[in-house]
């Protein structure tokens, strides 16, 4: 494939994408994704350039070739660190990388990465055009519309263009400030306030770059609404984590137009091989199940199915006899009602 056709390929893909989210979006988490779609493109939860240079690859960057098209989200702030994890990251065959502009923990400020660079576009372009340099795939960046006092309408075109000018051409764009000082990165999810208007704007204003909105949106119905109003992109975050089979099993028919979906049900039994080989490797059956607790969210038999894992998966020996025991009481559930 063509460097320009595997650009279109993702960008395709990014109409409706999973948010990196730490501790969740992990590889197991992403595998009952693509079960549910096919199209939609997954991020992985984000990793330092320090990590991916010295720490254990394998693990931080591996995954399943079923999880395509999937994308790298990396933090940092040297532009020669994330150049070098551009460069090992390739071996891996990631679709996208992503620079994480938006992160507003106390841990990322410390490394003056995350949402603190919204405050050094200057040092973002430097970033991304040595990330750029070094990775065989598209780079982009998730930013939030400011932070702290910074008056948004005025910075965020002048972040998007000075990092446009480096060469990214596809952005998303947390619509909400980062307050890094006071509020928590719970908080920062919650508190301050949605600014939808001001992304559309940004779309107006740069109608050649490829721009996601992110932040609050929480169904499909609101996605296909975003999508409709001109924004190239909608990356949801919490809602498909938490209730993925109604994010996520109709959407390459409502965004696609694909019939590629999978019904809850059948993404259980789906998973049955891939958690024993995951068992056979020695793994825990709770480190998947996690991932898997909000699959029949609002459905009859969906507190069963929750608390049947949740009891049950930490457990010395657990398996997928424990997974066909909750699905039962799902399929129970279903039928009575």
């Amino acid at each position: 494939m063509t460097r320009a056709a595997q650009f279109a390929q993702t960008r395709r893909a990014a109409r409706l994408s999973v948010a990196p989210m730490m501790d969740w979006t992990d590889r197991h988490c992403r595998y009952v994704h693509r079960l549910l779609s096919r199209n939609a493109l997954l991020y992985t939860e984000m990793v330092t350039a320090p990590a991916v240079i010295h720490g254990d690859r394998e693990r931080l960057l591996g995954f399943d070739p079923a999880e395509h098209p999937t994308a790298l989200q990396l933090g940092g702030s040297d532009p020669a660190q994330l150049a070098e994890a551009c460069r090992i990251a390739a071996d891996y065959g990631y679709d996208e990388i992503n620079l994480n502009v938006g992160c507003p923990s106390d841990r990322v400020q410390s490394g003056s990465f995350g949402a603190v660079l919204m405050e050094r576009p200057g040092l973002v372009a430097d970033c991304v055009a040595a990330m750029i340099a070094a990775s065989p795939v598209e780079v982009t960046v998730k930013c939030r519309i400011g932070v702290d006092n910074q008056v948004p309408e005025e910075i965020l075109p002048e972040f998007l263009s000075r990092v446009a000018a480096a060469g990214v051409n596809r952005f998303t764009i947390h619509a909400r400030k980062a307050w890094l000082q006071g509020l928590s990165p719970k908080e920062n999810r919650e508190v301050p306030p949605l600014d939808y208007d001001l992304v559309f704007a940004m779309k107006e204003t740069f109608p050649h770059l490829h721009l996601s909105i992110n932040g609050g949106i929480s169904s499909l119905e609101a996605a296909e609404g975003f999508l409709a109003r001109g924004v190239d992109g909608v990356m949801i975050g919490r809602a498909a984590y938490h209730q993925p089979a109604d994010i996520l099993a109709e959407a390459d028919r409502r965004i696609w137009g694909e019939d590629t979906g999978r019904r809850a049900e059948e993404v259980v039994r789906a998973m049955l091989s891939y958690i024993e080989a995951h068992l056979a490797s020695g793994g825990r059956l709770h480190q998947i199940t996690r991932h898997m607790l909000g699959l029949f969210h609002g459905r009859p038999g969906a507190r069963h199915w929750r608390r049947i894992l949740s009891e049950g998966a930490h457990e010395d020996g657990a398996g997928t006899a424990l997974v066909l025991k909750a699905l039962a009481e799902v399929e129970g559930a279903s039928a009575a009602a």
